[in-house]
């Protein structure tokens, strides 16, 4: 969900009248279920993995500890800090991102890596429609 959201979210929540919840909480219920992000939420893996072939394998691998030439394996990348896939020599930008690789963090960095971690080598990426980002993310969680 995204931060402005969840944000609102739960000022709106601490600040409502107690008897008056029921109707409050079905609203609040009802827009995070219409919000994008969460028509996004789980991505379809099976997409996914047609659009990582189409896009992001002519660079990189799913296949454990298999690099490409210019970017790592993302076999187990979810729930990896960035920087630290064995066997390939990351940027300096990408070690101290400090970042770990979720749902939230590959969809940043898929919208735009130079905008999401600056001084990244990934230059050469057009990233994919919500629906295609999010279908990669979740097939990059099969990938263990």
């Amino acid at each position: 969900m995204t931060t402005w959201l969840t944000t609102w979210l739960a000022t709106w929540l601490t600040t409502w009248p107690k008897p008056s919840c029921l109707p409050r909480f079905a609203l609040a219920a009802i827009l995070v279920m219409l919000s994008p992000a969460a028509a996004r939420a789980g991505g379809d893996a099976g997409a996914g993995k047609a659009v990582f072939n189409k896009v992001c394998a002519s660079c990189h691998s799913g296949k454990a500890g298999v690099n490409g030439e210019n970017a790592p394996s993302l076999f187990g990348v979810v729930g990896r800090k960035a920087g630290t896939a064995p066997g390939f020599d990351y940027s300096s930008a990408m070690k101290a991102s400090g970042v770990v690789w979720n749902d939230e963090t590959l969809d940043k960095f898929l919208r735009g890596p130079l905008r999401f971690i600056a001084g990244v080598r990934k230059t050469t990426f057009k990233a994919p429609s919500d629906d295609d980002r999010a279908n990669v993310v979740a097939y990059l969680r099969t990938l263990k």
